[in-house]
């Protein structure tokens, strides 16, 4: 795993911002970037694999508004990181599409997420679109969405439920979305089109910096243990290795496909995660549970560990490494 940054290596990195090298925004628009005064003045949006969510990834943050962000998020293991280097809005939240950065109200489900559980201080108040807490003097804005714009979460139920009624045979998941994935890779290039477009328009002078999606599926899906609520459940092995080439993989390249179009930068999680799936030993996302005693919902999502390797790349790429 790599080494998340000291320190040291921090001290140094403030050189790179006072000098603005992480200002190419004004690099976009073809001028030379200007010399930085002060901290970084940085946005961070995303859905839960930005916001954190899981109980293996911390306590829940204020305000505690359903988005469910915690404190061992890879946005606020670069604030701690970073210090007074950075001025953090972290607007993240759980269940987010593209659309919910760019344009609409949000209703945050809390934690933990159903159908698997339901938070006990549940319904919430919409949330605003995240793009209220971009100001067009910011610096750099962080966005991960695109998982929940394919129904990823309403697809990984699905499928655990069509696994456990086929007793582990064959592809029913796959019978049943297959057909409509390319339609949503579809709509999500033009949703995460619309959510750069947007976000450009309201901080010209900023670096957008898109997140992908991690490894949560080894390229051997038989080794996933079928029935493991550790794992993905009753996932059948045919339909791991479906939703892993049919789905994240598309989604990631459609994600790096749209922001190179738009000249942002992109931050691969998926190939540095390698090894490190759900199913793996040295696991980096746990499955539908983080631990059975006492009883954790993960439902698929990053946990300490991989919160951390985030951060060191996203870090990586704010310091202009």
């Amino acid at each position: 795993m790599p080494r998340f940054p000291s320190r040291l290596a921090v001290a140094g990195a403030a050189v790179a911002l006072t000098v603005g090298l992480i200002t190419p925004g004004a690099a976009h628009a073809g001028t030379k970037p200007a010399t930085r005064t002060g901290p970084l003045k940085w946005a961070a949006l995303g859905d839960s694999y930005t916001a954190g969510v899981i109980e293996a990834t911390g306590d829940l943050t204020a305000p505690q508004d359903g988005c469910a962000r915690t404190t061992g998020s890879y946005p606020e293991l670069i604030r701690r990181d970073l210090g007074a280097l950075v001025d953090l809005h972290n607007a993240s939240c759980s269940g987010a599409a593209s659309p919910d950065v760019s344009t609409n109200k949000q209703s945050p489900l809390g934690r933990p997420l159903p159908p698997f559980g339901s938070d006990p201080d549940a319904p919430y108040p919409p949330v605003p679109p995240q793009i209220d807490v971009v100001d067009p003097a910011s610096d750099v804005i962080t966005v991960s969405t695109g998982g929940n714009d394919l129904g990823f979460g309403q697809i990984l139920k699905d499928c655990i439920e069509l696994g456990a009624t086929h007793l582990g045979l064959g592809t029913p998941c796959k019978d049943k979305y297959d057909a409509q994935i390319p339609g949503r890779l579809d709509q999500l290039r033009t949703d995460y089109t619309a959510m750069l477009t947007a976000l450009r328009t309201k901080a010209p002078s900023a670096r957008v910096v898109t997140v992908g999606y991690p490894h949560l599926i080894p390229e051997d899906a038989a080794r996933c243990q079928y029935g493991s609520l550790l794992q993905f459940g009753t996932f059948t092995p045919g339909d791991l290795g479906w939703a892993r080439d049919s789905i994240l993989k598309p989604l990631n390249l459609a994600i790096q496909q749209t922001s190179s179009a738009q000249q942002d930068t992109y931050v691969d999680l998926y190939s540095g995660s390698a090894g490190h799936s759900v199913c793996d030993p040295d696991h980096w996302l746990d499955g539908v549970l983080t631990s059975i005693i006492p009883l954790k919902y993960a439902l698929v999502h990053p946990n300490a560990k991989g919160q951390k390797f985030a951060a060191a790349q996203v870090e990586s790429t704010l310091l202009g490494n």
